[in-house]
């Protein structure tokens, strides 16, 4: 028996977008549009209505942007997992939606297959962190300075395990679960675990999160 399509919401002011995007995501197979909106106001909604596993979403919306729209989604129980879709690419939209809990950030001029296999990657649980964003990140985080947020940070990580810090840097790395067992002699299904406990213990919505606290804390740097 098949798995179930991947329910997708799209997000964005721009109806050719839309239309563009539905017709794309509509030629997968295992992908199902059930729905697209024009504005971050109606997303909560939109949501409730049509229960997406992923929603693709624009950033710059009149009413509601799509990073205030990404955090009220991502503080809900059960929250979809969230793409931010746009042409913007500063680094302080992409840290932003990373912070509010997006689990991937494209630009919109990205190859459609790409685009269907961030969806199939994020609905799997594994947030589609590039090495090229990552790496953005952590000299952007550098070059601001002194971090307030790095006394919090390791707050936060102290309260993990030997086991679940070292989890915890891989994943700052950009490692996926595979890499991480491979790494540390772990099964991928232990990984998968250390990882659940870390969302929980830190009190964080998905792994984007866990690498950026990481970055705060400076638990990447090697010693």
């Amino acid at each position: 028996m098949e798995p179930p399509p991947i329910r997708v919401l799209i997000v964005d002011d721009d109806a050719l977008v839309r239309a563009g995007l539905s017709m794309m995501l509509s030629s997968a197979d295992d992908l199902d549009v059930v729905a697209d909106v024009a504005d971050g106001a109606e997303v909560v909604g939109a949501v409730n209505q049509h229960r997406p596993d992923v929603v693709l979403m624009d950033i710059r919306m009149p009413r509601l942007d799509g990073l205030a729209a990404t955090e009220l989604l991502r503080g809900r129980r059960e929250p979809p997992e969230i793409i931010i879709l746009t042409t913007f690419d500063t680094d302080d939209h992409i840290l932003r939606a990373m912070r509010a809990g997006a689990s991937g950030f494209l630009l919109k001029h990205t190859p459609p297959p790409e685009i269907v296999r961030a969806i199939r990657q994020v609905a799997a649980g594994e947030p589609m962190m590039s090495p090229t964003v990552l790496r953005r990140m952590m000299s952007y985080v550098a070059e601001s300075g002194a971090d307030p947020r790095q006394a919090r940070a390791r707050e936060l990580l102290a309260r993990l395990s030997d086991g679940e810090r070292a989890v915890a840097a891989l994943v700052g790395r950009g490692r996926t679960n595979s890499e991480i067992g491979k790494e540390l002699s772990l099964s991928v299904a232990t990984v998968k675990a250390y990882v659940s406990r870390l969302l929980t213990k830190l009190e964080l919505n998905n792994r984007v999160q866990v690498a950026l606290l990481v970055h705060d804390a400076a638990l990447d740097e090697p010693a």
